[in-house]
């Protein structure tokens, strides 16, 4: 009798087992969206689109850097997001990036002054004055290093990838300076 029951679980057993498994079938053809594509699939165009979006919803104009961190990069973008609902989250997203070297990730954040926002002291935070008086706040995020500062009606948040050591607080104090 216990032989009986134990066939008949291990019956069950299987061929729950083999009903679990489904069969997918790839299309070889597919192909991974390219590097263009997935940013225009979340709402990124060219930076001049971009920014001309951001200063026509504003009606002022945003001056950006000059200067960017001296690694290559392949591809920019922008995307400008109007926040519909609260009016407090709008913004300019630039992002410099590098399709064969991944840690070549550089972005610009702008937001204007009335909807700054607050980054109260974090652990490593540092302070550096900028050639327009203005003070920066350099700390490091999870996959980032920041750099937010003040310019003109704007706040800008200058972040690099924390991968890239050659390019230090220096660096992005002299890109924040860059803006005229």
């Amino acid at each position: 009798m216990q032989r009986k029951i134990y066939i008949f679980f291990s019956i069950i057993c299987i061929a729950i087992c083999f009903s679990a498994n489904e069969i997918v079938f790839a299309n070889p053809n597919d192909k991974p969206p390219s590097l263009e594509e997935g940013y225009t699939q979340v709402g990124y165009i060219s930076v001049e689109e971009a920014v001309k979006e951001f200063e026509n919803h504003f009606k002022q104009e945003v001056k950006l850097p000059k200067n960017k961190p001296s690694i290559p990069f392949t591809h920019q973008f922008g995307r400008f997001y109007e926040d519909k609902e609260h009016n407090t989250n709008d913004s300019l997203a630039i992002k410099f990036v590098n399709e064969k070297v991944k840690e070549n990730n550089y972005k610009i954040d702008i937001r204007p002054l009335k909807n700054k926002m607050i980054f109260k002291d974090r652990v490593n935070q540092k302070t550096y004055k900028l050639k327009n008086g203005q003070k920066a706040i350099y700390f490091d995020h999870q996959l980032f290093h920041f750099l937010v500062f003040e310019n003109g009606n704007w706040q800008y948040m200058l972040g690099i990838d924390k991968r890239l050591s050659k390019v230090t607080p220096d660096t992005l104090v002299e890109i924040a300076n860059s803006i005229e």
